[in-house]
């Protein structure tokens, strides 16, 4: 395949724009129900962690597509995690 560089900086931010764009009915859920009885603990800690590696590595090789798509997602995954840690905490053992 022979593209050029603008072309695949243009495949780079529509897989970050779709792939952030699923997480947000995800995140709107959870934080208009405050129900994340569905949501893995053990699963959001590692996605979250693993998007923030994903933000690093935009950052080290300078690749904008990759910096926004996983700063507006490890933001938005951050902040579902720690909804879950805040309710988890609080419910009964």
């Amino acid at each position: 395949m022979n593209l050029q560089a603008h072309e695949i900086e243009i495949i780079g931010y529509c897989a970050a724009f779709l792939t952030t764009v699923a997480f947000l009915p995800q995140a709107f859920h959870s934080w208009r129900n405050r129900n994340l009885s569905g949501v893995s603990l053990g699963m959001y800690s590692l996605f979250t962690a693993g998007v923030g590696l994903w933000l690093i590595y935009g950052l080290i090789i300078e690749k904008w597509p990759l910096i926004l798509a996983n700063a507006i997602t490890f933001a938005l995954a951050l902040s579902i995690l720690l909804l879950k840690l805040r309710h988890t905490s609080k419910e009964p053992k």
